[in-house]
């Protein structure tokens, strides 16, 4: 197995998507996983209808930052994970919220919903990418590296929802 192949065994299917590669995880007629991969992961074709499901999907909202998702999820996460991805879920596409704003709407502290953040199982389902810092971009998926591929991730993703940058520096309260 070469290094681009090695981990792929990992995927029920690996899409270039703009921003590299998006690993999906599927198991008993369930999506278990959506993943950030770097570019250098090969492409892997669907290997069951959900992974094709959840693909076709991932390459919709890639096209259509409107597109609203509707997959066959995996239960996972604690009752306060779940309460704060709800409440980015809410947060409108081209919007951003900081940990804190989300914080104070649910009673919790700004470390807890980047940590709740960072637990995320389903990335773009979940929009997590619309929580930044209050002095910036803030971290992403367990990453603050700001040269790094996650956080390159982040800026996409932003950017191709209409999110400014000024509107990551001015997150508006919930």
């Amino acid at each position: 197995m070469n290094k681009q192949q090695q981990g792929s065994e990992l995927f029920s299917a690996i899409l270039a998507v703009p921003f590299g590669k998006f690993g999906i995880r599927t198991a008993g007629g369930l999506v278990t996983e959506l993943y950030y991969l770097a570019p250098h992961f090969d492409e892997k074709s669907a290997q069951d209808p959900v992974a094709e499901l959840a693909a076709a999907q991932v390459l919709r909202y890639c096209a259509d930052p409107d597109f609203v998702f509707e997959l066959p999820l995996a239960r996972a996460g604690s009752p306060f994970q779940h309460k704060v991805w709800d409440t980015i879920s809410s947060i409108p596409r081209g919007s951003v919220r900081t940990y804190g704003e989300v914080a104070r709407h649910i009673g919790s502290a700004p470390r807890a919903v980047g940590q709740a953040c960072g637990a995320n199982w389903f990335p773009l389902v979940i929009p997590c990418h619309r929580v930044t810092s209050a002095s910036g971009l803030g971290g992403f998926a367990r990453s603050d590296d700001q040269n790094g591929f996650l956080l390159g991730v982040k800026r996409w993703l932003l950017a191709h929802e209409g999110a400014s940058e000024y509107a990551w520096q001015q997150a508006t309260l919930l």
